[in-house]
């Protein structure tokens, strides 16, 4: 499994979010610029995380994208797999019938448990747990919500 560019441009997206005030709208120009995504592919990204509640796109000229989520309860995970889909690391653990071995296949039942490590480990890194590590690595103090 490979995160794609999209998926790698809704995890930064989203951090970039979490950073800011609970509720305050950032332009997606903005997002753009500091995240490095370019704008149309942000915009392709932002419905996908619309659709799923994970924001908000708020339209006119003061217009952007809005973070619904609470930083503390986004996760990896989540955000990941409304754009890639379901996280899985061979097709017999999506679809077991798709191979007559998996009920007694070794290998299967290794693809099961490091797809469930993986999920796992994604789920506990949340927005804010993230953010917190960005600013200890930066050398920086302070909460995640405003600076």
């Amino acid at each position: 499994m490979r995160l794609t560019r999209a998926g790698e441009y809704a995890v930064r997206c989203t951090l970039y979010l979490s950073s800011r005030n609970s509720g305050q709208i950032i332009s997606r120009k903005e997002i753009s610029r500091e995240m490095d995504i370019p704008g149309q592919f942000l915009t392709k990204i932002a419905q996908q995380l619309a659709k799923a509640g994970i924001l908000e796109i708020v339209q006119g000229a003061k217009g952007g994208y809005r973070l619904l989520a609470p930083p503390e309860t986004l996760n990896l995970l989540e955000v990941i797999e409304v754009i890639e889909g379901e996280l899985f690391l061979n097709d017999c653990v999506l679809r077991p019938e798709s191979c007559f071995r998996s009920p007694t296949c070794a290998i299967h039942r290794v693809w099961e448990k490091a797809r469930d490590q993986l999920r796992q480990t994604l789920r506990h890194a949340t927005m804010d747990k993230l953010l917190d590590e960005e600013n200890c690595l930066r050398g920086t103090s302070g909460t995640h919500s405003g600076e």
